[in-house]
């Protein structure tokens, strides 16, 4: 992500697991594989303790709706609902601002 190319949006997924978690891990790798193709998707970053928390990044909100829309992702979400998340939250946000640091570069 470019700081020159700011107004992108971040959807913010928190979620805390159910005891049944089979599949989770490589079906959310198969979703980022999937986001990745899409030219709208710019990037993401997720951690993961009790409290898992992904965040990915679009370029418009017509791009979250498609990528909300996709059918591979619906059984996903649908997995999620069922099986694999005792709890979770959506957050879309517009970033207008960003800068880091980074002491490793």
């Amino acid at each position: 992500m470019e700081s020159s190319n700011l107004g992108y949006y971040a959807v913010i997924f928190t979620s805390t697991l159910s005891e049944d978690s089979s599949g989770y891990e490589s079906m959310a790798k198969k979703m980022v594989e999937l986001a990745s193709q899409s030219e709208s998707f710019l990037g993401i970053e997720s951690a993961r303790e009790k409290l898992g928390i992904t965040v990915s990044y679009w370029k418009d909100v017509a791009s979250i709706k498609s990528w909300k829309q996709n059918v591979e992702h619906q059984v996903a979400q649908n997995y999620g609902r069922n099986k694999w998340y005792s709890s979770f939250k959506v957050r879309i946000a517009r970033v207008e601002r960003e800068y880091e640091m980074n002491w490793e570069d």
